[in-house]
């Protein structure tokens, strides 16, 4: 049985710690739909499906897995060396190198990066939060 942040975290943390799973939910929203509409040059792109892809990708490294998501997206939108650096600062951030961060996506903008590691983190207390509620 799958055990999400939206149907069940939520409304434990809540009866666990009153108001905190509102702020928290908050936080994880405004981190995932954070977006300029832009890749690199491309302006009036919709990244949805990029940021799903790396949600869900960080949430897979931990072991969870959503039945209802096509984990083929993750192959297709994530080339190798961004998966490896999205690995390397959720599992083991203290060997995370300045390097990692300049091979990937070579051509875009530094606030692009920022945002990646700002969902790939988020991503990850959301699942470290899974796994102690």
């Amino acid at each position: 049985q799958d055990y999400t942040w939206e149907d069940h975290g939520y409304s434990l943390i809540n009866r666990l710690y009153p108001d905190v799973g509102q702020l928290l939910d908050e936080k994880f929203q405004v981190v995932y739909n954070l977006t300029y509409n832009t890749i690199a040059m491309h302006c009036g792109v919709d990244t949805s499906m990029l940021r799903r892809a790396i949600w869900n990708y960080v949430h897979c490294v931990f072991g969870i897995r959503y039945d209802d998501y096509d984990y083929g997206e993750v192959n297709q939108l994530l080339e190798r060396s961004l998966k490896v650096y999205i690995k390397t600062v959720a599992c083991y951030p203290e060997k995370t190198t300045k390097r990692m961060y300049a091979q990937f996506w070579r051509h875009f903008k530094h606030s692009e990066k920022v945002h990646v590691n700002l969902l790939l983190l988020e991503a990850r207390m959301q699942a470290a939060l899974l796994y102690a509620l």
